[in-house]
This record gives structure tokens, C-alpha cells and sequence, in this order.
């Protein structure tokens, strides 16, 4: 489960590392390169809770078999990619391959869960919180390893085998589906609702990539699939995202909002730190991987720290309040920073990357109706990336032909803003105090299942 959990956020930051020399080997502008990274968040996040959903029909043990084909398949076209376009279609494919891997496991632990009696296990959410999201930080310093060893091939390589193994484990570990999944449980798929949803999201994420006012058709078209698909949903027996059940529960709306908030903020550090790095203070790729390797073991450092603890609410809080802290030290920075001010701060970020996607998740898995777990595990990771798109779109705005200091001063200030957006939305949230304190997923099942059927 962990290692279906950690190919999509690894995918996702890995890549940060190889844009530059991707650009040379080609001749492609950023502009063109930047296609590298959007591909998989359009495809990542349509195909999160739709693959999600699946999973919740037909159980996670065929769905992660069939993503981990398409992560390896993914890795070869990159491999053996004779120009960029190609190279994007490779993480198109990665995208969908990747999305599998965490709402199988999310629907995995909850229903082993509920057969054992053991309603939080906070250990093992821990360890899938640090695959699924926290190691995204080890991308970067990956990335870097991998380009100094055998050029920005091999970050797209590297899934070839990391298929390969989850493939293996999960023929051999992962079980079957029930005589009750092999039959889809008798519901007809909300296809749709579906369509209607990946419209919407398109319309959004393609807007939000280049948000120009000659664009204007997009944010229209993105409203009208919106439109459709609320009534659509409303109306179906079975609907896709069943939108009473959400809308009766707000305290899974407001972790969704957290979610797409703390992800803005780990991407645009992610993205536009990594890129000022090698512009703006003049370090190598590799060097700007690992100026951020204190990052990733510091964040899970903490998730092992934190992670047996179900309570969720502190954790935001102190998440909330490192990302304010770290959004201050980026103002600090100049093109001639000691190289302690840069571990510093690789360090300070490390918290809320180890205790914010944590909690998040914690609270999703006790928020959530547990007959749609995949489905709504995979919505977590749609605002994520939605959030990261907001962050990419960011970063083009402050950086112009390049990622200069006073881009990142820019880039701290907007990122200020959006970290304390997330601490009030924290602070003022009183439903996430009852997470770990005796209020467990098992008290709210009859709620949701109620819900559910109204």
C-alpha cells in the first residue's frame, strides 16, 4: 500500500529537478516545459475520485493492479520519449497509472478496520499519510541523485521498477475481491456525472495554468459543467459524488478547503523555492535537490513523531503557524544567503509537511462516509492538486524569464496570505477537536450511513 501511495507524490515533485535540463535537451521554453508538470495534475485529479469510486465498487486489488501496468508503461515512453510531446503523454499516463494507489490503500485500512474493531489505526494512517504525501519532499533530492547519475531520463525511468515491485506485492499480498465487489455491488456506474466532472475540472485547471482575460470562455465553460453536474448528481440514484451527503457535512468540506490551502502553499515552496535555488542563488540541480533533503526527513520525522496520535486539530495548529514562519524567512533571503539560512530554512518547512497532510488525512478517513471511501480519499487528493495548479499559475505570475529574488519575495508575501487563511479556517473549525478525543469514525457511521439514504 505504501508503495502504490508514494508514485504519484514523488511523480509530482521529482520532476521540478528536471525541467531545466528537459528544456535544454529539447529546445523548449518554460512555457513549453510547464506542460510537464500540468499533465499529471489534470489527469491526477480527475482521475483521483473517479478511480476512487472504483475502487469503492469493484475493491482496490484490481484497480492498483491495473494503475501500477500503466506507472510502468508511463516510465518507458518517458525513457524512450523522442521529443517533449511525447514526454507529456508519458505524464498523462503516469497521472492516471498513480491514481490508484492511495484511495486503495485508504479503503484497504478502513475496511480492515471495521472487520477487526480497531476504528483508528493512527500507526498505520501515519505511515500511509508519510507515502502518500509527506515523502513528495524526497522528489527533489531524488530527482537531483538521479541527474547526476544518468541524466533526467532516469527520473522518469525509475517507475519501470517501482512497478514492477507493486505488481508483485500486490498479486501476492493485496486480497481478492468479495463475490459482492466482483459484482460491482449491482450499481451502475455514473458515467455522466463523471464526464461532467472532468469538464469542470479541465475548464478550471486549463484556466488556471494561463489565467488571461482572452480565456474568459474557460471559467464560463467551467461553470455551466458545474451547473450540470450538481443536478445531475442530485437527480441520479447512484450518483458519483453523492452531493446531500457532502453538503450535510461540513466538517469534510472544511478539510477539503485545508487540503487545497496547505497545498498551494507546499507547491508554490516546492516549485518556486526549488526554481530560485538554481536561478537566483546559481546552485546545480543536483545542489538544489539536496539543499532540500533536510525538508523530507525532517517532515517525516515528524509524521513518526505525531503520527500514532489521532488528535488532528493541534497538529493544524502547529502546522499552520510554521508555514507563517517559513513564509517569513523567505523574505529574508537574498542571492547570497549563507547556505545555513537555506538548510534553515529546508528545516522549518519540514513541520507543516509532516504535520498538516497528516492531519488531513486523519481527518478524512473519520469525516468520511465509510462506503465511499475511495471516493473521497480521492477527492483529498483533487484539492491537492487542484491547490498545486493555483501554485503553478502562482509561480508564473511573480517569476518572469526568471526566478529571481524579487519573484520569491512576491511569491513569500502571496503565500503568507494563503497560510493564514488556512490557521483562521483551523482555528474557527470547533468539529476537529472531537477527532481522537472519544468521537471515533465508529460514532459517525450510523450518521453517515443515514445520510446516505435520505
Amino acid at each position: 500500500m505504501m508503495l502504490g501511495s508514494v508514485l504519484n507524490p514523488v511523480n509530482s515533485s521529482i520532476i521540478s529537478v528536471s525541467l531545466v535540463p528537459i528544456g535544454a535537451a529539447f529546445g523548449a521554453p518554460p512555457s513549453q516545459t510547464a506542460w510537464l508538470v500540468s499533465a499529471l495534475y489534470l489527469a491526477t485529479a480527475i482521475g483521483q475520485p473517479v478511480v476512487g469510486r472504483l475502487i469503492d465498487l469493484y475493491g482496490p486489488r484490481r484497480l492498483f493492479l491495473v494503475g501500477a501496468t500503466l506507472t510502468g508503461i508511463a516510465g518507458l515512453i518517458g525513457l524512450l520519449a523522442p521529443n517533449l510531446g511525447v514526454l507529456i503523454v508519458s505524464r498523462v499516463v503516469l497521472g492516471f497509472g498513480t491514481c490508484a494507489g492511495y484511495p486503495a490503500s485508504m479503503s484497504l485500512i478502513r475496511s480492515e478496520a471495521r472487520r477487526t474493531g480497531r476504528d483508528s489505526p493512527a500507526g498505520i494512517l501515519a505511515a500511509l499519510a508519510v507515502a502518500s504525501q509527506t515523502v513528495a519532499v524526497v522528489g527533489p533530492p531524488l530527482g537531483g541523485l538521479l541527474i547526476g547519475l544518468g541524466g533526467w531520463r532516469t527520473t522518469f525511468a525509475v517507475n519501470i521498477p517501482l512497478a514492477v515491485a507493486g505488481l508483485v506485492l500486490a498479486v501476492r499480498r493485496l486480497p481478492k475481491a468479495s463475490p459482492k465487489e466482483r459484482a460491482g455491488k449491482g450499481v451502475r456506474l455514473d458515467l455522466p456525472g463523471m464526464a461532467l466532472f472532468a469538464a469542470m475540472l479541465v475548464s478550471l485547471l486549463l484556466f488556471l495554468m494561463e489565467p488571461r482575460s482572452d480565456r474568459w470562455y474557460l471559467p464560463v465553460l467551467m461553470a455551466l459543467a458545474a451547473a450540470g453536474f450538481a443536478v445531475r448528481e442530485l437527480r441520479a440514484a447512484e450518483p458519483f459524488i453523492d452531493l446531500r451527503v457532502f453538503g450535510g457535512n461540513p466538517p469534510l468540506l472544511l478539510t477539503y478547503g485545508r487540503a487545497l490551502l496547505t497545498s498551494v502553499v507546499s507547491y508554490v515552496f516546492l516549485y518556486g523555492y526549488t526554481q530560485w535555488l538554481q536561478d537566483g542563488r546559481g546552485l546545480t540541480a543536483s545542489q538544489a535537490g539536496l539543499a532540500q533533503l533536510p525538508l523530507f526527513l525532517t517532515g517525516i520525522a515528524v509524521s513518526s513523531v505525531t503520527g500514532r496520535r489521532a488528535e488532528v486539530r493541534g497538529k493544524l495548529l502547529v502546522g499552520g503557524v510554521a508555514q507563517i514562519a517559513v513564509c517569513v524567512l523567505l523574505l529574508l533571503l537574498q542571492p547570497h544567503s549563507a547556505v545555513w539560512l537555506l538548510i534553515a530554512v529546508a528545516l522549518v518547512f519540514g513541520v507543516p509537511q509532516g504535520l498538516n497532510n497528516l492531519a488531513l488525512q486523519n481527518a478524512v478517513y473519520h469525516q468520511a462516509d465509510p462506503e465511499r471511501m475511495g471516493a473521497s480519499a480521492g477527492l483529498l487528493r483533487t484539492f491537492l492538486y487542484v491547490g498545486a495548479m493555483v501554485a503553478s499559475s502562482a509561480n508564473g505570475a511573480f517569476f518572469g524569464a526568471r526566478a529571481d529574488t524579487a519573484g520569491l519575495h512576491g511569491l513569500a508575501w502571496f503565500m503568507l496570505a494563503v497560510a493564514g487563511l488556512f490557521l483562521a479556517l483551523t482555528v474557527v473549525d470547533r468539529s476537529l477537536g472531537r477527532i481522537g478525543s472519544g468521537d471515533s469514525s465508529s460514532s459517525r457511521e450510523p450518521q453517515q450511513r443515514k445520510a446516505s439514504t435520505t
